[in-house]
């Protein structure tokens, strides 16, 4: 044991001193001076076993197998088994995906191909995947339902809500209740779209007016013309009505001197069929005239009156009012000739000191203060509508 170590001690010194440029001189006969030259390593990677194992060779078959795990190179007395599985390991951590052929019993007779690598594919079978492509991309384009690309027309409640029926909310309840109609048909369902330029669109029975349309009612004093303007500079309807976007015109004419209801309005067929013989359309006026009346003076205006351009016949008549000789008369009648009213009775024998227009249509006049202009409603418009046949 002591000689063993004092000879690796001095073979230590030795190498020391080669390193420092003589090489030492070698054993002869010595079988582990062999294996230290057949894988010596490089001076600076030397690795001293100062701890020896008792056995002749045992030390230097350590630094054998340590310097051929350390140098990398093949040593002829390293254990083959250690060595091909120390080395298989390393090349499948560093020199990636092994193309060799493996050996033992699993082993397959060709190559293996690594997983990064595809199979190569045919040229015909390109060729089908560009075809496929190509009549894909070449197919006509579809056209979507309307229920998702761009729709004809507006709904429904957002037009009612426009034309003044009110919240949209609300507008839904009327159709929930099938109170809405568009061109004869009671709507049963929401969303239903419409053209206010074309479709007929009823709320209970009554036209609404679906588009921009104005529609005035004004209480026309006394001495005011009945025109929109006046070149003589006296006052007339369009004085009421200033500061508006849209151009309005009279439905009709009242005399300067008659006070009363006056409609006002830019729907020009509306306006036009309001004023017709066709049409009919009743007015209804007092007039305060100065009595006695004899008992069967309503039945000659309902008979007719003969006039200068025809017979003029009232549709109603009756007394309202009466204190001793001042009597107030009600005359409702469809023609809209001009001073009809005050021709037929100044005629029958009773001229008129005052008259008034209390309703045109179905559009009273009601308690709304003269020279007063206001917004008729949509019920109001509907009822005008629907007396026109619109």
């Amino acid at each position: 044991m002591r000689s063993s170590g004092r000879n690796n001690r001095d073979s230590g010194r030795g190498d020391h001193r080669g390193a420092g440029g003589a090489t030492p001189r070698p054993k002869a006969g010595g079988k582990r001076d062999d294996k230290q030259r057949a894988g010596r390593p490089r001076p600076e990677e030397r690795r001293y076993d100062v701890g020896g194992s008792g056995g002749p060779g045992g030390s230097s078959d350590r630094k054998d197998e340590r310097g051929g795990a350390k140098g990398g190179g093949p040593k002829s007395g390293a254990p083959k088994s250690g060595g091909s599985r120390g080395a298989a390991a390393r090349g499948g951590a560093k020199g990636g995906p092994r193309t060799g052929a493996k050996s033992g019993p699993g082993a397959k007779g060709g190559p293996q191909r690594g997983r990064g690598q595809a199979p190569a594919r045919p040229r015909e079978y390109d060729a089908q995947v560009e075809e496929r492509n190509r009549a894909r991309h070449n197919k006509p384009q579809v056209k979507t339902p309307k229920t998702f690309g761009d729709q004809e027309g507006e709904r429904l409640q957002k037009v009612l809500a426009r034309a003044g029926m009110g919240s949209r909310r609300a507008c839904e309840e009327l159709i929930d209740q099938a109170r809405v109609e568009v061109n004869g048909q009671v709507v049963m369902e929401q969303g239903v779209r419409v053209d206010p330029e074309k479709d007929e669109i009823k709320v209970d029975g009554l036209t609404v007016a679906t588009q921009s349309y104005l529609f005035f009612a004004l209480n026309k004093p006394a001495g005011v013309v009945s025109t929109m303007e006046d070149p003589d500079g006296r006052q007339c309807l369009g004085d009421y009505v200033t500061n508006r976007e849209t151009r309005l015109f009279h439905v009709g004419r009242l005399d300067t001197e008659t006070e009363g209801i006056i409609l006002l309005t830019n729907h020009g067929e509306l306006a036009h069929r309001l004023t017709h013989p066709r049409y009919g359309v009743k007015k209804t006026y007092l007039a305060a005239i100065q009595g006695p009346l004899p008992r069967d003076l309503g039945k000659q205006l309902k008979d007719g009156i003969q006039l200068e351009d025809g017979y003029a016949r009232a549709d109603h008549f009756r007394v309202v009012e009466n204190t001793g000789k001042n009597y107030l008369v009600e005359v409702t009648l469809h023609e809209g000739r001009k001073h009809i009213v005050r021709r037929m009775l100044a005629e029958a024998g009773f001229p008129v000191e005052r008259l008034v227009r209390t309703s045109f249509g179905p559009i009273p006049l009601g308690d709304q203060k003269s020279g007063w202009l206001r917004r008729m409603t949509n019920t109001e418009v509907g009822m005008l509508m629907r007396e026109v046949e619109l």
